[in-house]
């Protein structure tokens, strides 16, 4: 069975952020921080109110792009209690995630984290039912919830411009994630290793595709995946190169995750018998037999334009992150990126219980 086409932004109102909402940094060592610190130290739209990090270089980092010298914190866990944030916004390692949302559910902080939710589909399934348990928000983001380009691509294949939807084919990557030197060396370190991230390539780039199978086809029947290790020496502990084929009673999804591409990739063909949808960040092709067209796509609105103030969206209007960020659907995420590891662990494809 296919999943409900949940993403709709254009029917939400934007919503007047009321009153001064507050939000705190966990860790520095997901390089992405550096993509979204400054909007925080401009408060927009919620005041940055601390910072927890210890390793120099990160700190130094981020003064020089204008976090003031009082709001660093050596203890995370100290910095929550004393500033109290509505908000943490977590960049540390992928099985962190379950200790922090441990420490934050009872408190009633929400949370975000980058993507994916978690290492494993078990601390998946453990922050899930924390969040619901304690009445909290938490968010796993993705870049392309952001895209203007996905929805409009949702938008056309639920007006039935291709059909019924039946094959899927993502490829998300790019030449890898550089190397152990400068700042780097911090997200370097934990990417490449099978348990703090969870895994190499697969796990860093395999959860947006499973998550667009998810978002078209649903969960699949059986899981089956192959990887390979071209750079051994940079990458002696993790695949760089991954491919999942995703199997259901009338579908199929292949999924390619590679740190090895010469340029970067986060392209995705959604496929029916009438036509196909082919999207990227930057554009939406609606192709039908030898005529391919533009798909304009609409600008979305201010709440669902970027993922602090869709958290506050949530936190305002007492709703859960839905789509792409919503914590039913990474789970789904980690079970399918489990079964691919169980799979190339055996040779053999994983059914899913």
């Amino acid at each position: 069975m296919r999943t409900a086409l949940c993403l709709v932004p254009f029917l939400l109102s934007a919503s007047a952020f009321a009153g001064e909402h507050t939000i705190a940094v966990i860790g520095l060592v997901h390089s992405h921080v550096w993509g979204h610190l400054g909007k925080m130290v401009q408060g927009k739209p919620a005041k940055l109110v601390g910072v927890a990090e210890t390793a120099p270089e990160l700190v130094a980092e981020a003064k020089k792009r204008g976090v003031a010298d009082e709001l660093f914190h050596s203890d995370w866990r100290k910095m929550i209690d004393t500033v109290k944030p509505e908000i943490v916004w977590a960049f540390v390692e992928n099985n962190r995630h379950l200790e922090i949302v441990q420490y934050c559910a009872p408190r009633k902080i929400h949370v975000m984290f980058e993507k994916p939710l978690a290492s494993n589909y078990r601390d998946s399934v453990a922050i899930r039912d924390l969040a619901r348990k304690h009445g909290i928000s938490v968010m796993c983001n993705y870049q392309m919830a952001w895209w203007p380009t996905s929805y409009a691509a949702r938008e056309a294949v639920a007006a039935g411009e291709v059909g019924d939807v039946w094959r899927i084919r993502g490829i998300v990557g790019h030449g890898g994630p550089g190397g152990p030197t400068g700042l780097n060396k911090y997200f370097f370190e934990w990417l490449t290793d099978p348990v703090k991230n969870g895994g190499g390539a697969l796990v860093d780039f395999g959860c947006y595709n499973a998550l667009w199978s998810l978002m078209y086809l649903g969960r699949p029947s059986t899981v089956y995946a192959v990887s390979h290790r071209l750079r051994p020496d940079e990458f002696p502990k993790v695949e760089d190169t991954a491919l999942l084929v995703l199997s259901y009673p009338k579908g199929v999804a292949l999924l390619e995750a590679s740190w090895d591409l010469p340029r970067s990739f986060q392209d995705l063909e959604i496929f029916g018998r009438k036509g196909s949808v082919y999207m990227t960040s930057r554009q939406v092709e609606l192709r039908q037999g030898r005529e391919t067209r533009e798909v304009t796509p609409k600008p979305l609105p201010p709440e669902r334009a970027e993922p602090i103030a869709y958290m506050i969206h949530c936190i305002e209007s007492k709703t859960e992150p839905e789509g792409m960020t919503s914590l039913d659907l990474n789970v789904g995420v980690m079970e399918i990126i489990d079964a691919a590891k169980e799979s190339i662990r055996t040779g053999r494809a994983v059914a899913l219980k």
